[in-house]
């Protein structure tokens, strides 16, 4: 089988490693496609790892867009099996044929639309399937009755699935949610690490001439920048020399006009800079002396704070999912309330005071991150994932041919 519209196409055998000379399986990643965000970036990241540890990654977009074209990992091949609506399950023959086709071993998903289709289309190829629990499916916007949707189609088509929770809150949440905990394990979020640490002078006896506070994000509700302009309404309230560089696009229209009133309204217009969307993350981070993610809920381990801890950018972060395995608050950066504009505020005003110590915590966060949150480590850790669900996989199949040879015997006897 061709691949349907395949955007690059790897020069590498599915069974040699170029870099290693070992052999490579081959693994199918079911995406979504349509945003470059920090899932995306777990994936785009995955694909460049993997390979030393002995999978060639694919990638295969139900919503193809934007990661396409902003992806680093150039050598992987990327297939476009567009859905025409949420619960269309047309492509899952497609994506059946092509596992065979392209003899990919396993299957990997990553949204609710992947898990929905991958069920039935690793079935049907007859390959393992891994999910990863980047965030709670029940907690994914603020429309009620589509959390409880995604969370029951979740449920249904991860009966036989191994599950990958990007952190240890992502981990429980899949076990709360009825998972058996032996199919559960958790692989954390990781980045690349970044050399030693450029000095840079920021006074302790106070706020320098101006303070430019970043964030980074796909904005849509459960991002929370409402919280943060009303923060940074506060602080300038106080005529503290502050400023907000907002980092990324908008999930819509409708909601970028409601953010552009709330600006208005709260007067902050000549205080913010609106960059749009970059794949460089670490150059904008170069820009920012303290790095705010006021997440109200729907988070999995966020790979832009991990970003920061690496660029060495202290952090100010809400207490959503896997922030805190993060964050020790007080040492890495500091942990505030979701959706507390004042308690965020005063978070943000300790470091620029100098009462939070910004060098400090810049320090522990960079050692912390190269040590528990490298790109590396989360490849090597899903690659055990992988070796040992084929391994269960080859096991069954040797168990299933004993038991035929067995039967076999017994009629003819």
């Amino acid at each position: 089988m061709k691949p349907m519209t395949t955007l690059s196409v790897t020069n590498i055998s599915p069974h040699e490693n170029v870099a290693t000379g070992r052999p490579t399986r081959r693994v199918l990643h079911l995406i979504n496609g349509e945003h470059y965000a920090g899932a995306e970036r777990v994936q785009d990241l995955l694909a460049g790892r993997l390979g030393q540890y002995g999978f060639e990654v694919g990638f295969a977009c139900l919503k193809p867009g934007a990661f396409a074209a902003s992806r680093t990992a150039r050598g992987a091949p990327i297939y476009d099996l567009p859905m025409r609506f949420k619960l269309d399950l047309s492509p899952a023959w497609k994506l059946a044929r092509l596992l065979r086709d392209e003899h990919y071993v396993l299957l990997n998903t990553h949204t609710v639309r992947g898990a929905l289709v991958g069920r039935l289309a690793a079935r049907w190829a007859g390959v393992p399937m891994v999910h990863h629990v980047h965030s709670p499916a029940s907690a994914e916007s603020t429309h009620r009755w589509r959390n409880q949707l995604n969370a029951r189609i979740e449920r249904w088509a991860l009966r036989k699935a191994t599950l990958v929770g990007v952190s240890e809150a992502m981990g429980a949440h899949a076990v709360a949610q009825g998972n058996d905990p032996h199919r559960v394990t958790v692989v954390s979020n990781g980045v690349p690490i970044i050399g030693p640490l450029r000095p840079r002078e920021v006074s302790r006896d106070g706020p320098h001439d101006e303070w430019t506070i970043g964030t980074v994000a796909l904005f849509r509700p459960r991002k929370g920048i409402e919280v943060l302009l009303r923060a940074l309404a506060m602080l300038r309230e106080q005529q503290l020399p502050v400023r907000l560089r907002a980092v990324g696009g908008f999930e819509s229209l409708v909601y970028r006009h409601e953010i552009d009133a709330l600006v208005d309204q709260l007067g902050l217009a000549d205080a913010i800079d609106w960059t749009g969307f970059t794949r460089d993350v670490n150059e904008e981070l170069a820009h920012m002396d303290l790095f705010v993610l006021p997440s109200l809920f729907g988070e999995g381990l966020p790979m832009v704070i991990l970003e920061a801890m690496a660029a060495g950018v202290p952090v100010v972060a809400t207490r959503v999912g896997g922030a805190p395995e993060a964050i020790r608050d007080g040492l890495d950066g500091l942990l505030t309330a979701p959706g507390d504009a004042d308690d965020l505020a005063g978070a943000i005003e300790r470091v620029m005071r100098g009462e939070a110590s910004w060098s400090a915590m810049r320090q522990s966060a960079h050692k912390r991150q190269a040590k528990r949150f490298s790109d590396d480590s989360m490849a090597e850790s899903l690659a055990a994932v992988y070796h040992r669900v084929l391994s269960e996989k080859q096991g069954e199949a040797g168990a299933t041919s004993v038991h035929a040879k067995l039967s076999m015997e017994r009629m003819s006897r």
